[in-house]
């Protein structure tokens, strides 16, 4: 089966933020390198976990795909558009088919603004702009099929953010998402503030919605399992960097960065006969501060099988080692 075109394409991407000057030093500029050159593609109708620990830049690598930050270098080309080489008025009109669910359901959504304006509001920004061009009639219709879709009344379009359940306020983030009809969803660890059982519908919503729209989201989450749930391919992010990218039923099955091996091993398996037996790997050394400069593999001061003249001196690059399983470690693969 052929594949499908590539929707999204991130080559080199960084964000760095400057921090100040030091005035020690001749007046040295100090940065955090919170993503380092993040490479990925995203196919249309596919889902691209992306994992790490907590700071490793996984909201960051986000929300620079999606402008809101503007990247330090690097490409975001969104159907065959460069967007960080669009002017002003380029970038709007080209993200009108990229949009975004944040983290909290709650600081997201604007408190004086009831559920169906909050919904309403993208349409009305970009009919604004002459981007779209629909009635108010036809803007309300759309706000009461999103509710309904996303499974809220429609007569709830009155009521405020704090009238509803965390739940029930992503689901309006959800729609006011879905309000223009993007292809891409840019999702930001949507289910994390949310108790278990919610988690498990508003998952199911995101599938559900991707096989009748034919989404295509970027899924970023710590949670292992929700990952494994919900994606078609993974990415694991470690200190602002991609370590390892694969289809997510190899990536839990063979894993092959020593990272992405000891992250498997710390995530619980529902069976006590298995989780009696399995071995963990503990991970020794601290995190590296963010604000280092890195001269060899980043994961090089926690790595239970670095080699001393190789991963220290060497930057490991994704090479493909497997068919579509890529892998930044000089375990697969020697210094260029």
């Amino acid at each position: 089966m052929a594949e499908k075109e590539v929707l999204l394409d991130v080559k080199g991407l960084k964000m760095h933020f400057h921090t100040g000057s030091s005035a020690v030093f001749g007046g040295h500029k100090n940065y955090i390198y919170a993503v380092d050159g993040v490479d990925f593609q995203i196919r249309k109708g596919e889902t691209l976990g992306l994992v790490g620990e907590s700071g490793c830049g996984k909201s960051t690598t986000a929300r620079a795909i999606a402008q809101l930050y503007r990247p330090t270098a690097g490409e975001v080309t969104l159907n065959g558009k460069d967007l960080t080489k669009l002017k002003a008025n380029d970038l709007i009109a080209a993200r009108k088919n990229m949009q975004m669910v944040f983290q909290d359901p709650y600081a997201s959504l604007n408190p004086r603004m009831t559920s169906g304006d909050i919904i309403a509001e993208p349409m009305k920004i970009y009919r604004r702009h002459g981007i779209l061009s629909m009635s108010r009639r036809e803007m309300d219709e759309r706000v009461e099929q999103l509710m309904e879709r996303v499974g809220l009344s429609r007569f709830f379009r009155n009521r405020y953010p704090h009238e509803f359940s965390g739940g029930q306020r992503q689901r309006i983030g959800i729609a006011r998402a879905l309000a223009l009809k993007p292809e891409l969803v840019l999702c930001d660890e949507p289910v994390s503030a949310l108790d278990v059982s919610i988690q498990a519908q508003i998952l199911n919503l995101f599938k559900d919605l991707q096989d009748e729209f034919g989404l295509t989201y970027l899924f970023i989450a710590h949670d292992l399992a929700v990952i494994q749930y919900i994606s078609t391919r993974v990415a694991v992010m470690y200190l602002g960097i991609i370590a390892e990218i694969s289809g997510a039923a190899d990536l839990y099955r063979k894993p092959l960065h020593p990272y992405t091996q000891a992250l498997l091993s710390a995530a619980p398996i529902p069976d006590p006969a298995i989780e009696k037996t399995r071995k963990r790997i503990i991970l020794t050394g601290d995190v590296p501060a963010p604000d280092k400069v890195r001269t060899g593999c980043y994961f090089y001061d926690r790595c239970p099988k670095r080699m001393s003249g190789t991963c220290d001196v060497h930057v490991p690059r994704l090479k493909e080692v497997e068919n579509g399983h890529q892998v930044a470690c000089f375990l697969y693969s020697k210094p260029d």
